[in-house]
């Protein structure tokens, strides 16, 4: 059991300062083909009409932290496209000059045009200069977490977007969580490909399934750390924002509550080999970490998120993010980044002003888009403003 996260202890003090991006330059990336945007520490606002491509940047700089970014887009779809004949650019990048409270780091990401096609979805990573062997490296200096529109119907839908957001939000607090998801899904994908071809090897589906039950009781504790520290920060009072309840189900996270792990993992690996012929027929497994769901009490209604406004879903949310980032900042010495894509024009004026004077208190490099420069306003000049139009960046003054 080489892969446990390590059991939750006081965070050891740490050098304390701020986390904020001085530099982004994009190459070929959506309608960005070539782009750089130098700024301060300050909350930066993006506006600009629709399409213009305030999200895309978000999505850059998303990038720049483990996973597959805030759209969760493959990687093929991410590369500009000639404007001559709508071809697949060569490739994409994006770097960035991340300032921290140990000093600055220059970090990149982007597509290998020389990858082989079964490769073609591992993107690469750069920090300093040097290639990393994944994208774990990213996380160990770079925490962020983001909303967006197609967030609103995250109470609504499946468990697996809520599955998603909890695991984002792990990220800041464990940088090998990203690892052990991919090392997860890759194992699960070769089991299902394997037991749908039939005639397969029973040692190397055993194999697979030792690692898929190692890996999901590794998953589910690290989901089960992150949501019980969430779960104290979330019940604390916000003033606007009201006081989020937090649960966790999965096959590991709900047995955990009862057994040790190592139990916990056996029975995995037995029920994995009982159910081989139904997801044989199925694909997939009907056990793992890729099963939990995430939920959300509104506290002081006594509701599920599910059942409460759009607008009270919407302020759930913040509130869940704005206490991670408290969390974080406790644990790194810096707050992490927060990319809101048309947050604050879905929020009444209270709220709004509530959320710009906690990004404020917070210290945080918020980044905020809008179409309606009068939004961010109360922001004054504690904010930057950054024009998008037709994929061209401009600082305004």
């Amino acid at each position: 059991m080489s892969d446990r996260p390590p059991v939750p202890t006081q965070a050891e003090p740490r050098p304390s300062g701020p986390l904020w991006l001085r530099r982004v330059a994009l190459t070929r990336f959506r309608n960005l083909r070539q782009s750089e945007l130098v700024v301060d520490a300050r909350p930066v606002v993006l506006t600009g009409p629709n399409g213009a491509g305030k999200t895309n940047l978000l999505e850059a700089i998303s990038l720049l932290t483990p996973g597959r970014g805030l759209r969760r887009a493959p990687l093929a779809e991410l590369a500009s496209r000639s404007p001559a004949n709508e071809a697949p650019g060569v490739g994409w990048a994006v770097a960035a000059e991340l300032v921290t409270p140990l000093g600055p780091h220059s970090l990149g990401t982007g597509s290998d045009p020389a990858a082989r096609p079964e490769a073609a979805e591992k993107r690469l990573v750069q920090v300093d200069g040097e290639r990393a062997a994944s994208q774990q490296a990213l996380g160990e200096l770079l925490s962020a977490v983001w909303l967006t529109p197609q967030m609103d119907r995250l109470f609504l839908d499946g468990p697996s977007a809520r599955r998603h957001f909890l695991d984002r939000l792990v990220y800041g607090f464990d940088a090998r969580h990203a690892g052990r998801l991919g090392a997860f899904e890759k194992a699960l994908r070769e089991r299902s490909r394997l037991l749908r071809a039939g005639g397969w090897d029973p040692v190397w589906v055993g194999a697979l399934e030792d690692s898929l039950a190692e890996r999901s009781v590794a998953i589910g504790a690290a989901r089960r750390a992150a949501v019980e520290r969430l779960a104290g920060a979330c019940a604390q009072s916000l003033g606007a924002f009201p006081r989020a309840g937090l649960g966790l189900a999965g096959d590991a996270e709900t047995q955990l509550d009862e057994q040790p792990a190592v139990e916990v993992e056996s029975a995995l690996r037995a029920a994995l080999e009982r159910g081989r012929g139904r997801d044989a027929e199925t694909g997939g497994a009907a056990v793992g970490a890729h099963r939990a769901d995430f939920s959300v009490l509104h506290l002081e209604r006594g509701l599920p998120a599910a059942l409460c406004s759009t607008g009270e879903q919407k302020a759930l949310l913040i509130a869940i993010v704005l206490a991670h980032a408290r969390l974080i900042a406790l644990d790194r010495g810096a707050v992490p980044l927060l990319l809101l894509d048309e947050v604050a024009a879905h929020l009444d004026e209270g709220r709004r002003r509530a959320l710009f004077e906690e990004l404020l208190a917070l210290g945080a490099q918020a980044w905020l888009t809008g179409t309606d420069a009068g939004v961010f306003e109360p922001l004054g000049e504690a904010a930057q403003r950054v024009l998008v139009h037709e994929g061209l960046l401009r600082v305004q003054a």
